[in-house]
């Protein structure tokens, strides 16, 4: 499904496990063994879901594209990506910012990009949820592990995304 009762898809990727800050510069660091082994699988989840998207923003990162590059085999309908150099390391705001920018064609957007940023996105247009979202809601909250995905629905445009806008729909990590 792109859309959920007519809201917007968001589904947000922090990208899978890199090699040690120390072992290049941040913005090459590579996946390590461990990260192309994840990913994958994130594309796997990802199409088993049901959720579909029509369009990938990823950060232009090296570790980003290569999370992105070894998801897209396992997707059932891979999307147009766009690498955003306005995503790397991005704070929650800058996220948002760009998010706005989305096209209102676009039902079902996937997000590959960086923690902190990624994990604070998805707590902070998820708010409180509701009562129904509370257990989703603790996981999103406790952390986002690398190659981790969240889906959130929004039911307004991509120009009215603000805190508290979407309800969280799925979590998956590779470690449970």
């Amino acid at each position: 499904m792109t859309a959920i009762n007519g809201d917007r898809l968001l589904v947000l990727v922090r990208h899978a496990k890199s090699v040690p800050k120390d072992a290049a510069p941040d913005f090459d660091r590579p996946l390590a063994d461990r990260g192309r082994r994840e990913a994958p699988k994130a594309g796997e989840w990802l199409a088993e879901s049901g959720y579909r998207v029509d369009f990938a923003l990823c950060s232009s990162a090296r570790r980003t594209r290569q999370t992105w590059q070894l998801m897209v085999p396992g997707l059932s309908e891979p999307p147009p990506v766009v690498y955003e150099d306005r995503l790397y390391n991005a704070s929650t705001d800058s996220l948002m910012a760009v998010l706005r920018e989305t096209d209102e064609s676009v039902t079902g957007l996937l997000v590959v990009g960086h923690n902190p940023g990624i994990h604070e996105l998805a707590v902070t247009l998820c708010g409180n949820g509701g009562r129904n979202e509370e257990g989703l809601l603790h996981r999103i909250h406790e952390g986002f592990p690398t190659a981790a995905v969240v889906v959130v629905a929004l039911p307004d445009g991509w120009q009215e995304l603000a805190p508290g806008a979407g309800r969280p729909k799925a979590f998956w990590a590779p470690h449970g």
